[in-house]
């Protein structure tokens, strides 16, 4: 399907409300890799600024069914080590999570409040993405996501 977009939007200041926006914008950033996130941190700092905008930077240890549920300490401690590194980068308040759940979906689905605001972080790819599938099964979910495809950075030698 191919839309046209012709015309000319047109607002009546009369009708705008006489109050602007004062509330909070709250972001979840789903942790899938550090470099994605910390690109999606700075493109959320530069999307919303002006704005009372928090974020929660949310990371899901996934424990497979047969395994014990419970998350080993070190693992843990390095998640946790990496969300506050990454939190610290971030001029926005970040506030970092971690939950163990039996599924990544499952986890998300948990820590994430009723219609959150998701910003989805992937790479171009011919193939679908994880972060792509994620994207899908939140917004199935009734969450409003953003999915953004964040360019590779350039490493100089």
């Amino acid at each position: 399907m191919n839309m046209q977009t012709r015309g000319e939007l047109q607002i009546d200041p009369g009708q705008l409300g006489t109050e602007a926006f004062s509330g909070e914008l709250e972001l979840v950033v789903p942790y899938t890799d550090p470099n994605l996130a910390r690109a999606l941190l700075r493109k959320a700092a530069a999307l919303t600024a002006g704005l009372q905008a928090h974020i929660s930077l949310v990371a899901v240890h996934a424990v497979p069914f047969p395994a014990d549920f419970h998350c080993p300490a070190s693992t843990h401690t390095f998640l946790v080590d990496q969300l506050t590194t990454l939190a610290s980068e971030c001029p926005l308040p970040v506030n970092p999570l971690v939950v163990l759940a039996r599924s990544r979906e499952e986890g998300f689905r948990y820590a994430l409040p009723p219609d959150s605001t998701v910003l989805v972080g992937t790479r171009r790819h011919f193939w679908r993405t994880s972060e792509e599938r994620l994207a899908r099964t939140l917004a199935a979910d009734g969450h409003k996501v953003a999915l953004l495809h964040i360019e590779k950075e350039k490493t100089t030698a």
